[in-house]
């Protein structure tokens, strides 16, 4: 570890990712697919060599100033690593661009999952795993980096709780600045454990449920990074069927709140996990939308002449349990039932509320996109305070000065958060109907991208919208749109702000 603190950050991350690469070649080398096996083990040898010359050539380079670093390297990750991820899947996948490579990488890093390849026979096996090993590491990137980087600049919600200003690093700090290639080292040794065990755990549990060993596998890295990433077309054509969904379902929690995965920081453990403001909006949900939903299919159904069908609204109930903490979680995994239950009631998909749970999105510091409950919690809290206020004047807040930070400051920086995410999503929109699309294909894959939900696109519209079908100014806006929404525009503009310049 104190040899890599030498070494810049950029490149350690460049180099794990080439390493990375001789898995889907073992894996390939098993099936006996040689000419894959083939490109992912040259494509890893030769980016590692390219990779040591680089760090042999930047060893001991002083490093920049700490919060530019910082935010500039998370920034740098995105733009650099997935054009190297695709090389070896455009030699693996001959029929296809690179341009498309690099798509399918970027919305993998970023724990997207759209794909452009609609049909999974498409793709080899290997590649797939490379899909969801990239999906993997890149949920367990955003993890280390909200720990290590954003919770001590105040960023990334944490902004909501701390009362600091975003994107200024705390005072005790100045003495001796971190440098970020360690602090991401060090909390990668803390959360590796726990983010890797639980994947081996999901894997093994969806085996014995009767998945095949590369779904499963495949299926238990999307699930832990929210990617939703499947070698085959979702849940629908899984082999585990409804144990699977209930496994995949109990995981999702820990895209809930940071202080459900061991190893996390900037948690206050103190506080009962009932209380937890994150569990507690995330129950809200759980237990509002299903309900909604349940009521909107048995409606349907009586019209149908069918709601006494027992078994039908009970997988309609489930169905709307399991798909609304997938795309709560921004996984966008759809449920076995959730088709079952359109079939019962005659009713086509609500949407408009799959679109509002991922703008939701899930807990702080976690591999969830959207806005964060957090946030969502500090604008209710506040919205409930106002109303208080104009019934009973004189009244004082209280629950601690904690509960009123967020009241006040906190909900300030979620409300420009929220305004900001709003403001994106109009401008990917507009972007994206000047590529010729209409204005809700437009919308909804903006919103997909801003919130890492790749799978909207499918479900969230009564004609499903294929990514494949995009052009290429509209896939670079897309892919632009994907990182905004895993960075966070309060980071982009800390990054560009000239009082970052001078730290």
């Amino acid at each position: 570890m104190m040899g890599l603190r030498s070494i810049p950050l950029i490149v350690v991350l460049m180099a794990g990712g080439a390493l990375a690469m001789y898995l889907p070649a073992a894996h390939a080398l098993v099936l006996r697919q040689h000419e894959v096996a083939r490109a992912f083990f040259y494509s890893g040898s030769f980016l590692l060599i390219l990779i040591a010359m680089v760090g042999i050539a930047t060893l001991n380079r002083p490093p920049p100033r700490a919060a530019r670093a910082h935010l500039g390297t998370l920034a740098g990750a995105y733009l650099i690593l997935p054009p190297m991820l695709a090389v070896p899947f455009t030699l693996a996948v001959p029929d296809t661009s690179f341009a498309n490579a690099w798509f399918e990488m970027l919305s993998s890093f970023t724990t997207t999952g759209a794909t452009l390849y609609d049909t999974p026979g498409r793709l080899p096996p290997s590649v797939h795993l490379w899909r969801a090993l990239v999906g993997w590491l890149g949920g367990f990137f955003v993890l280390t980096a909200a720990m290590a980087v954003l919770a001590p600049l105040s960023l990334g919600g944490m902004e909501v709780i701390s009362g600091r200003v975003p994107g200024r690093e705390q005072a005790n700090q100045i003495t001796r600045v971190a440098d970020p290639t360690e602090r991401l080292l060090r909390q990668s040794l803390a959360l590796l454990p726990a983010y890797a065990g639980l994947t081996l755990a999901l894997w093994g549990l969806l085996v014995l449920a009767g998945e095949s060993g590369l779904v499963g596998l495949c299926h238990a890295m999307g699930t832990l990074s929210t990617s939703g990433i499947s070698p085959v077309e979702g849940m629908t054509s899984s082999s585990a069927g409804l144990a699977g969904e209930v496994l995949i379902f109990v995981f999702l929690f820990f895209a809930i709140s940071r202080r459900l995965l061991p190893g996390t920081a900037m948690v206050d453990r103190d506080t009962p996990i009932r209380r937890d403001p994150e569990v507690m909006m995330a129950f809200f949900f759980l237990l509002g939308v299903p309900v909604v939903l349940f009521l909107r299919h048995w409606i349907g159904a009586i019209e149908t002449e069918d709601s006494r069908n027992i078994a039908a609204a009970a997988r309609a109930m489930w169905g709307g349990l399991f798909t609304t903490m997938s795309f709560l979680t921004t996984t966008g995994y759809e449920s076995t039932a959730w088709v079952a239950s359109r079939s019962w009631s005659g009713l086509g998909t609500p949407g408009l509320i799959l679109l509002g749970l991922a703008i939701v999105g899930g807990g702080v510091a976690t591999t969830a996109g959207g806005v964060k409950l957090l946030r969502v919690y500090a604008l209710y809290r506040h919205a409930e305070r106002e109303l208080e206020r104009i019934v009973h004047p004189s009244s004082i807040g209280g629950q601690g000065v904690v509960a009123r930070r967020l009241r006040r400051e906190g909900a300030y920086v979620a409300w420009i958060f929220f305004m900001l995410f709003a403001f994106s999503i109009a401008f990917v929109t507009a972007a994206m109907s000047l590529t010729g699309l209409e204005f809700e294909p437009s919308m909804v894959l903006g919103i997909a991208a801003l919130t890492t939900t790749g799978p909207l696109a499918d479900l969230a519209v009564e004609t499903p919208i294929r990514w494949s079908g995009l052009g290429g100014a509209a896939k670079m806006i897309a892919g632009a749109a994907m990182v905004v929404g895993r960075l966070e525009t309060l980071a982009i503009l800390a990054l560009l702000a000239p009082a970052t310049w001078r730290r």
